[in-house]
């Protein structure tokens, strides 16, 4: 199938963009990447009346430290993140779940800022962001507001976005220097949209965990902070019963739904099996030679 016909429009920079979304409202689709859109508008599950294509507007492609954030711009190619100095030695959790965000061909297209509108609950980026704690900056013709990723993914592929409003930077404080980080993900094949995946970063103090942060893809509408689990880890001494019974609240925490690729039941055992592999891994990094092997 092809597209249904629409207004389509390439505008050079953000704030041309903005002025054609303020002139549209709800009649307009952003097209970042494409990865998501393009199928959904070729199988006629989406027929917006007006296409605004950023991949002109340069101003919002960057990598860049400011403020103790690094700061990257919404049109920022995956493949740009993957192979980024800066995001290796300030955000490693990043780096590392680039890795899993499908193929070459899809990281060399897909944007960040595209994967996090769209929010598909099986994206590794969302989960990232929501792990590391991220801000995301949204702006209007009137201006921007901020919106931390907890207020940001707000169910099924939907984000607190409005009409005639544009995602244009993703805000991340690098975690402590003494921290540990891991994803963990099982697809069916790699570059496969996860089943379930988890980010972990925890920090340590001595034999305790000052913070820890999971969240998971996958096994929920949208990316979801695994606030119990987190709690657990904090609570007390980090021993290999801690580690298990994170895991174990982290399963009773998702409600995962059940489709063509794996049962409700087998999505909240893959989520407590890949939490305990996240956090075994995560504080091997840190420095806990008493963290269990997965």
């Amino acid at each position: 199938m092809k597209p249904a016909p629409f207004e389509y429009h390439a505008p050079s920079s953000a704030s041309h963009a903005l002025e054609l979304l303020a002139r549209h409202g709800a009649d307009a689709r952003i097209l970042a990447g494409g990865q998501s859109l393009v199928p959904l508008l070729n199988f006629r599950l989406s027929a917006p009346a007006v296409i605004v294509d950023l991949n002109r507007t340069a101003d919002l492609a960057y990598i860049k430290e400011e403020g103790g954030s690094l700061r990257i711009g919404a049109m920022t190619r995956q493949r740009a993140i993957e192979f980024s100095a800066l995001v290796r030695s300030r955000l490693p959790l990043l780096a590392e779940a680039t890795r899993w965000v499908g193929h070459l061909p899809t990281r060399t297209r897909g944007t960040i800022g595209g994967s996090l509108a769209h929010s598909d609950p099986a994206a590794e980026y969302p989960a990232v962001v929501a792990a590391l704690d991220g801000e995301i900056a949204i702006r209007n013709s009137g201006g921007e507001r901020v919106v931390r990723a907890a207020d940001f993914f707000v169910g099924f592929m939907s984000t607190a976005l409005r009409p005639g409003e544009m995602l244009t930077e993703v805000r991340l404080t690098p975690p402590p220097p003494d921290s540990g980080w891991a994803f963990e993900e099982f697809s069916r094949r790699r570059g496969d949209f996860a089943i379930v995946g988890i980010a972990a970063v925890v920090a340590m103090e001595r034999n305790r965990c000052r913070m820890a942060r999971l969240a998971v893809c996958g096994a929920a509408p949208c990316a979801m902070r695994l606030r119990g689990a987190e709690e657990i880890l904090e609570a007390g001494r980090i021993e290999e019963r801690s580690v298990h019974n994170a895991a174990t609240r982290a399963a009773e925490l998702v409600d995962p739904p059940s489709d063509l690729h794996a049962s409700s039941d087998y999505r909240r055992h893959l989520t407590r099996v890949l939490t305990r592999r996240a956090l075994n891994r995560a504080l091997a990094r840190a420095c806990r030679p008493e963290a269990v092997d997965a």
